[in-house]
């Protein structure tokens, strides 16, 4: 089975979540909880036995789908999901026609066969979507996107797939593992991170934003197709469909929305991740805001205090970065 934080993720925080909840829980009260930019879910993870509420938020539908699958409180059809593993486990191509999946990322992003399978799979997801609950379309569904890119042909993003060798057939269905929660305890949402905010009302915000020009949408569009399922026509070696869901933090005016966020927050604490690859030689690595931006607006709320750890980084090999640090900000709003 899979847990929150058994995908390949840029940016993950599962290696440093153990050290920001303990900041957290060192330098802030409260018991509702925001994690507004909220990625793998990770970090929202290691709240669910501290905080009352908790509002998990990202503008990927992928993302969406799979805070529903592990966070979501509602019942589901235990019986039922095992069924479908087992089938969609005991699946042979020898009798699944060309499809989606299969035409457009066989031999690329997956093995032809594994691609076929995970082409036939989410169409039978899909087609049985009535006869499911949100939640068990959400199992299945987010189960299919794991499943998927652990035997994915890349280095951990879909920016690009690996050329030069035969892809090994390496696709299994399993189940995500569904975490207990309580219905009034969770509260999921895919909107603009901004506008977001507007709306909230919260303890602690965790803010943790793309800081690069690297769109999370086109590096992760493999599952973000698979998770829409409208099958568009895709361009490009990388097969990417045309652009959607595009954010504001990885273009020139990253520090202006920075600054709007925060300046927007109704919180007693903010919590911002940093780290400081903004001298990378890699121009899409390049951060589009430096500390002073951050600690700028942070400090117009209130006293800000600093904490630091070494931590290695993705690197896809253009980048020769040997002191990295990650940084976590945390203010007491006045």
């Amino acid at each position: 089975m899979f847990d929150i934080w058994n995908r390949r993720y840029t940016g993950s925080k599962y290696k440093l979540s153990s050290w920001i909840s303990e900041l957290i829980a060192e330098n802030c009260n409260g018991s509702s909880f925001c994690d507004i930019f909220a990625g793998t879910g990770i970090v929202s993870y290691t709240m669910l036995d501290k905080m009352k509420k908790i509002y998990i938020n990202d503008f990927l539908y992928s993302n969406e789908v799979i805070y529903k699958a592990f966070f979501d409180a509602a019942p589901y059809d235990k019986k039922l999901i095992s069924e479908y593993c087992s089938r969609f486990q005991s699946l042979s191509t020898d009798n699944i026609d060309e499809n989606y999946i299969s035409i457009n990322f066989g031999g690329k992003f997956f093995s032809h066969t594994d691609a076929k399978l995970i082409g036939y799979i989410r169409e039978v997801i899909e087609s049985d979507k009535d006869k499911l609950s949100e939640k068990e379309f959400a199992i299945l569904l987010a189960s299919l996107l794991y499943s998927a890119d652990k035997s994915a042909n890349t280095v951990g993003h879909y920016d690009a797939y690996i050329k030069g060798h035969d892809i090994p057939d390496t696709f299994r269905f399993d189940l995500i593992n569904p975490y207990k929660t309580k219905k009034s305890q969770i509260a999921i949402s895919r909107e603009d991170s901004n506008e977001f905010a507007r709306k909230l009302k919260c303890d602690i915000v965790y803010i943790d934003p793309p800081y690069n020009s690297r769109q999370y949408s086109r590096f992760y569009h493999v599952l973000e197709n698979i998770t829409c399922w409208r099958k568009p026509e895709l361009h490009g070696v990388a097969l990417k469909p045309d652009p959607e869901n595009m954010s504001d933090y990885c273009r020139n005016k990253a520090k202006i929305v920075f600054k709007e966020l925060i300046d927007s927050l109704d919180c007693k604490y903010i919590v911002v991740s940093y780290n400081n690859t903004y001298e990378s030689k890699s121009s899409s690595s390049k951060n589009k805001m430096t500390l002073e931006d951050i600690e700028a607006a942070l400090s117009a709320r209130g006293e800000v205090q600093r904490f630091e750890t070494s931590h290695i980084f993705f690197n896809a090999g253009k980048t020769d970065f040997n002191d990295h640090k990650e940084l976590i900000f945390i203010v007491k709003v006045k």
